[in-house]
């Protein structure tokens, strides 16, 4: 049952994903915010200071 959920989750997830982006332009967006949001939370936790 937990199994099934995850996988609804993750169609659900790739559908409202994948609707988001028409162009690859916007995928290319898309990407990019993603990894802006992940540099900011490494630099949060302090754990890329390069003392």
């Amino acid at each position: 049952m937990k199994r099934l959920m995850a996988l609804i989750l993750i169609a659900l997830f790739s559908a409202g994903t994948l609707s988001a982006c028409n162009t690859v332009k916007g995928v290319g967006k898309d990407v990019e915010k993603v990894g802006d949001k992940v540099q900011d939370a490494a630099d949060d936790t302090g754990g890329t200071d390069p003392r």
